[in-house]
């Protein structure tokens, strides 16, 4: 498919915060091929925030999972009267492709998953073998000619988030402009991507006294008893930012933060896309499909022969994430920080 002037591009974007990071460099390829295009993205509300100052954006269409029928109805019906020239399809959906179809989008690009082939005008079928999802998403665009040779995952944090992200860790005890390190060890898929609280405490414990850091555990609502336990085991100063962020907000933690020590999660893509030193565990999930990518992360996993085994929870020893060490994220950390 030749790359044509298009005047309204409309992306289905990820549902997901760490696909929604992995995707931005597909989103630039396809602002670089249509530079004096209108390019809308429609996400789900809870990853709309990582977009909201997005130079490769246009608009953010924010729309919940439609609970009825004449959501859905609605939604289809907003695409048509909008009058995009193509829709790029990034989840794998049958439901967004149909979506698009009924809306009467002539350019209808995705992966022929999903038994959706016949309603996509250019339907890519994926390789046999796996790739990073950064890639994955790469590959996709290649089909408009999108020039992907030297992708950019790399995002900015505004100052308003910046700001807010300060004044939220003032009020938990960290003073402004203060060094600090972030800890995330929680994981919205399962436990199997969990590494040991005790052991994030004492990583925690051990660089924070090294390298005069402070430290703040961010997570979500439900994860917060997870951080008040790591942080009670914590000698030096913590604050516990689980529940308390919005995504705009925990961009701006993360940009202002020194070190990040995390499970493979949404919030590790994010420290890795900023920049930040981060260092990333691994154990039931694959890093050479989703990692961190980035120039300032490493990661630190214990081959076993059942890793990975991508289970929500482990069923036998967890001995993925027991063999790893506090002494080997620690190695890591300070080799990122230049310590």
């Amino acid at each position: 498919m030749r790359a044509k002037k298009l005047e309204k591009i409309l992306i289905r974007g990820p549902n997901w915060v760490g696909d929604a990071v992995l995707a931005i460099p597909a989103m630039k390829a396809v602002r670089a091929l249509f530079p004096d295009a209108e390019i809308t993205l429609l996400v789900r509300p809870f990853v709309a925030g990582l977009y909201a100052a997005a130079p490769f954006i246009d608009k953010v269409w924010s729309e919940a999972k439609p609970s009825r029928l004449t959501d859905w109805i609605r939604i289809t019906r907003d695409i048509r009267n909008r009058q995009f020239d193509m829709a790029l399809l990034l989840p794998n959906s049958f439901e967004s492709a149909l979506m698009m179809l009924l809306a009467g989008v002539p350019q209808r690009v995705g992966y022929a998953t999903e038994g959706r082939q016949w309603m996509l005008t250019n339907g890519v079928t994926a390789g046999s073998k796996s790739v990073h999802q950064m890639q994955y998403y790469l590959d996709l665009v290649k089909v408009i000619s999108a020039i992907v040779e030297s992708p950019s995952i790399e995002i900015e944090a505004t100052a308003h988030e910046r700001n807010t992200a300060r004044r939220l860790l003032a009020r938990e005890g960290i003073p402004i402009e203060a060094p600090f390190l972030v800890l995330s060890p929680g994981a919205a898929y399962g436990t199997a991507k969990r590494w040991y609280e005790d052991r994030f405490a004492n990583v925690a414990e051990t660089l924070a006294r090294e390298l005069g850091f402070y430290v703040a555990v961010i997570g979500s609502e439900t994860e917060r008893p997870i951080a008040a336990r790591i942080c009670e085991r914590i000698v030096c100063a913590t604050a516990i930012l689980a529940g308390k962020t919005s995504l705009e907000t925990l961009i701006g933690v993360l940009a202002e933060s020194s070190l990040m020590i995390t499970n493979d999660s949404g919030p590790m893509h994010i420290a890795a896309a900023l920049g930040v030193p981060t260092v990333a565990i691994f154990g039931s999930t694959d890093e050479t499909v989703t990692g961190p990518y980035g120039l300032r992360t490493r990661i630190v996993k214990h081959p076993v022969e059942c890793s990975p085994c991508l289970l929500r929870h482990c069923p036998i020893d967890h001995r993925c994430m027991n063999g790893v060490t506090v002494d080997e994220v620690c190695r890591a950390a300070r080799e990122l920080v230049g310590a």
